[in-house]
């Protein structure tokens, strides 16, 4: 099999998935859009949080043009990126316990606002506890996941749950356990990861069906122009200096 035949066989892989959550997601994708657009009416404000890869699709939505203005990111330290040494260390920071607490007690976030919790898995300590404490401080709790590893694997929290479990939305991703859409005879490990284009693809969804809302309320959406396009910089500084209470990311 050629090189370019794999890399078609991924793209097909990844439409198909992408397919699907449309297809099967789409009702708890608006209901997502709509509670984000609660939120921004109620005057309240909106988070993402991801370790690991799963953080690529959180801060995918964060100061970003198309986007809304008011989606801050809920960093953990160290389980953001790969520029943590070692990179392994932020897969041992998601299974500590007690970690989501303590950075959720120190952060801006307060009843009524919106948290979008993503875990590929939701299976470690780290996106559960983040789920559990942010319901129990009054925040609507988005969790997107694959809802396959709590078919299919164990929980490492000490409750035995999964992320699913203490979320008011569940977006499922239909990611198979392992995240590996290719395999190939001369290729001992499956490979061609396709979490971070289907879960960045949910996100930008929800934040169209909010914007969707918004609108269809009467209510301007607050998004973020390109800074490369003529009247952006402007743009965005009146979207920023109108909802600085609720803009976390410039501090």
């Amino acid at each position: 099999m050629s090189e370019s035949k794999l890399a078609g066989q991924f793209f097909d892989a990844a439409i198909g998935l992408l397919q699907r959550v449309r297809d099967e997601e789409g009702e708890r994708i608006a209901e997502a859009g709509t509670a984000v657009a609660d939120a921004v009416a109620a005057g309240n404000r909106l988070f993402a949080f991801g370790a690991g890869h799963s953080s690529l699709a959180a801060q995918d939505v964060v100061y970003r043009a198309g986007g809304l203005a008011l989606m801050n990111f809920l960093a953990v330290p160290g389980t953001a990126g790969v520029d943590v040494m070692p990179a392994t260390l932020g897969s041992a920071l998601e299974r500590v316990d007690g970690l989501a607490g303590a950075v959720l007690d120190s952060s801006p976030a307060t009843a009524g606002d919106v948290l979008v919790v993503i875990s590929l898995s939701g299976r470690n300590a780290l996106p559960v506890e983040m789920a559990v404490n942010a319901r129990a401080l009054g925040l609507t709790v988005i969790g997107v996941t694959s809802v396959a590893y709590a078919r299919e694997t164990r929980s490492r929290h000490v409750s035995g749950t999964f992320l699913k479990d203490h979320c008011d939305i569940v977006l499922d991703s239909k990611i198979a356990v392992g995240d590996a859409e290719l395999s190939h005879d001369g290729i001992a490990a499956p490979f061609a990861p396709a979490s971070t284009v289907v879960t960045s693809a949910i996100m930008q969804a929800v934040m169209a069906a909010a914007a969707g809302e918004l609108a269809a309320r009467g209510i301007e959406p607050p998004l973020l122009r390109s800074g490369n396009v003529d009247g952006g910089h402007e743009w965005n500084g009146r979207v920023m200096q109108e909802y600085r209470d609720r803009i976390f990311f410039r501090h």
